[in-house]
């Protein structure tokens, strides 16, 4: 498998881990930084590997930082990226099986060599179970199609708000009722 890598300066060091350890199991790994323990701010690495996984240009990717939350926030603001922080087994497997996840976040921070090996492989490993699971990947790819246009996603979350039953939600849905635009605070500049 083609699989994507980046860091910040926090999670150079477990990069390195597990490009070994990728390599060693046959996958092709693109190592897109970062290359030092030289302090870096994360989400130009963490969006450039979202950004192979989304073109197809690698099948995974796999983002790691401190903590991974701010490496999966930023990899998730790429088109078609579906990040998942798992910094444990569970939620590896079901990041995959029930999320089809296409990029893993990690903690260098959080979680110790070996078991960050683990985790990947098992990730690795996880298919997607589709079926009812599916449904959802598609709402969300919905979601995400509306985000450049704000009424087409109020529409959206609208429509699917109206298909939940009333107890899931009550009768209220003005969250999603179209509202006007908030103007921009022009900021001042010395």
């Amino acid at each position: 498998m083609r699989i994507a890598i980046g860091s910040d300066h926090a999670g150079f060091p477990l990069k390195a881990v597990l490009v070994e350890a990728l390599v060693a199991d046959g996958h092709d790994v693109v190592d897109l930084g970062t290359h030092s323990t030289e302090s870096v701010d994360y989400p130009i690495f963490c969006a450039a590997v979202g950004r192979a996984v989304a073109t197809g240009r690698v099948e995974s990717g796999i983002v790691l930082g401190g903590s991974g939350q701010g490496e999966q926030l930023a990899a998730n603001k790429v088109a078609g990226v579906r990040a998942a922080l798992c910094n444990e087994l569970y939620t590896a497997r079901m990041s995959r099986s029930h999320n089809n996840a296409n990029v893993l976040s990690m903690g260098a921070r959080v979680v110790a060599d070996a078991l960050a090996i683990e985790i990947t492989r098992l990730w690795l490993a996880t298919p997607f179970d589709g079926g009812r699971h599916q449904k959802r990947i598609d709402e969300l790819t919905a979601l995400e199609a509306s985000f450049s246009d704000p009424e087409a996603q109020d529409a959206y979350l609208s429509s699917l708000w109206a298909g939940l039953p009333e107890s899931a939600h009550g009768a209220d849905q003005s969250a999603f009722e179209a509202r006007p635009a908030t103007p921009v605070k022009e900021l001042e500049h010395p």
